[in-house]
């Protein structure tokens, strides 16, 4: 694909056109050589909506493992064997405290995760206790939530306790879910998604690439955020954990390939917050700055139960490319 076709592409995402099935495999296949005519495609439609902030964001792991669902990936899962800390939900003074030191690192966001299907009834009291308590103490700082499956009724709870957005991945492909997971459906999380609109939050949504899962799958995966219309895409690099199914999954992902799928969710949700989440480290890593020219957001000081950049690196990286620290 030539230079110009790749800035028409950016000139249709920018007028709001979706790219084609065809477009979208010509982005995947992007000759190596061609990388940095791509992600200039990438950032002229990221610098349209983001100019050149970065947004930093802060995971906190409130609940570890203890999980019923069986999703092969996860080392929080029930087919886990992982050597991780396994715990029940932490207090809501321990909520605040990841919420006040997530600030003083210069994150605009807070996201918490809790292991597990559903909250039960008692997580639900807690934690919108410690939300009500971050929001008098922070009120700037936007607050989202991992929670599995929800009913409206409990969205519409934990919106009215100040929860902002609530994060809840389709992961991959309708066709190829059921490689990944067999205790719920594409169609679940689809559901979730639907009941937190209903209630007013704001949608983080995306998925995990590398997981043996084809070019169409990733296509498909992100056709479907589209149709969605999540303000945040996060996107995640499978980094295979021992002691889970996809322990030994020999991974053909690369720093190039790992760009093009940026570039593709870039062309193809140019207004969402595009986030090089878990695997950035791994996956692309010397060629991480490149990833800023189509992703506008990175999480740091890691990711549930795997570790990653910190954030006084991640603030010089950013800060040598020019770019601006989305801060308080």
């Amino acid at each position: 694909m030539s230079a110009m076709s790749f800035a028409e592409l950016a000139a249709a995402a920018l007028a709001g056109q979706a790219l084609t099935r065809r477009q979208c495999g010509l982005v995947l296949d992007c000759p190596d050589e061609d990388i940095l005519v791509l992600l200039d495609a990438a950032w002229r439609v990221r610098s349209r909506h983001f100019g050149s902030r970065v947004h930093i964001q802060v995971l906190s792991n409130a609940k570890s493992g203890l999980c019923p669902e069986d999703c092969r990936y996860c080392s929080q899962s029930s087919v886990s064997t992982a050597k991780i800390d396994r715990y029940p939900m932490i207090s809501a003074d321990e909520l605040l405290a990841g919420a006040l030191g997530a600030k003083s690192a210069g994150a605009r966001r807070f996201c918490m995760a809790f292991s597990g299907s559903a909250p039960g009834e008692a997580e639900l009291d807690r934690l919108c206790e410690a939300l009500g308590r971050i929001k008098l103490a922070a009120p700037s700082l936007s607050l989202c939530g991992s929670l599995g499956f929800l009913s409206e009724d409990q969205a519409r709870r934990l919106k009215q306790a100040g929860l902002d957005r609530v994060n809840h991945n389709v992961n991959t492909s309708e066709r190829y879910y059921g490689q990944i997971c067999t205790t719920h459906s594409y169609r679940d999380r689809l559901a979730t998604i639907a009941n937190c609109q209903a209630a007013g939050l704001e949608i983080c949504s995306g998925g995990i690439v590398g997981q043996g899962e084809s070019d169409e799958d990733v296509i498909d995966m992100l056709l479907a955020l589209r149709q969605i219309g999540p303000r945040a895409v996060p996107i995640n690099f499978l980094v295979p954990i021992a002691g889970t199914p996809f322990g030994h999954r020999a991974s053909d992902l690369n720093p190039r390939k790992c760009l093009k799928v940026l570039c593709l969710a870039r062309l193809l949700l140019p207004a969402a917050e595009i986030r090089a989440s878990a695997g950035r480290e791994h996956h692309l890593r010397s060629l991480q700055p490149l990833a800023l020219y189509a992703a506008d957001s990175i999480f740091v000081g890691g990711y549930l139960t795997t570790g990653g950049q910190l954030a006084e690196a991640a603030c010089e990286m950013i800060r040598d490319l020019g770019f601006e620290i989305v801060r308080e």
